[in-house]
């Protein structure tokens, strides 16, 4: 049920057309909540029809023409009663630890190499979120919104730390293996 919310608030962000999103998704909200394209198109489907989203009149009509879409009041206000919800959060699921619980009973074969692939890719993603802190984050950029931007990023920064830490240490746990 998340997509239409992420999607509510890329476009209070920005008005957007679809193809924008898709490529705002990819650069930014993308970062914790992937979509395809087509789900995208989809989900701005929806919204129009349940009246959340209306697309922009055109400035000159034209066959083909992109539309862009804004939020409308009941849309923001569903952002925000979603937004003030409780929600759970989600356990865990990584197949990696679940491939390792397997290596347990029918060897290790093939997950050395694999954490070791798994260590260079969080290895870059960590380096990419640093590399947006220091690009859009500059002490002194403090206001609410741009503090709460920064915690999303923190968050992507923690995590990847915390990959990169455990999959180093899993890798030392495999050198002393029998």
């Amino acid at each position: 049920m998340s997509l239409p919310h992420a999607i509510l608030t890329a476009l209070l962000e920005k008005p957007s057309s679809g193809l924008e999103l898709t490529r705002r998704f990819d650069k930014s909200i993308g970062y914790f909540w992937s979509a395809t394209h087509q789900q995208i198109y989809r989900e701005l489907g929806k919204l129009e029809a349940e009246g959340l989203i209306r697309a922009l009149p055109a400035e000159q009509p034209a066959r083909g023409q992109k539309k862009s879409y804004e939020v409308l009041p009941t849309g923001r206000a569903e952002l925000a009663r979603w937004t003030a919800a409780a929600h759970d959060p989600k356990p865990l699921r990584d197949v990696m630890l679940l491939r390792l619980r397997a290596a347990a009973v029918v060897g290790t074969e093939g997950i050395e190499a694999d954490l070791r692939r798994h260590l260079e890719l969080h290895e870059r993603q960590l380096a990419e979120y640093e590399e947006i802190e220091e690009r859009d984050f500059p002490p002194g950029k403090d206001g609410p919104e741009d503090r709460l931007r920064h915690l999303v990023l923190r968050a992507g920064i923690d995590l990847e730390t915390f990959w990169t830490q455990w999959l180093r240490h899993a890798l030392e746990e495999f050198a002393e293996l029998p």
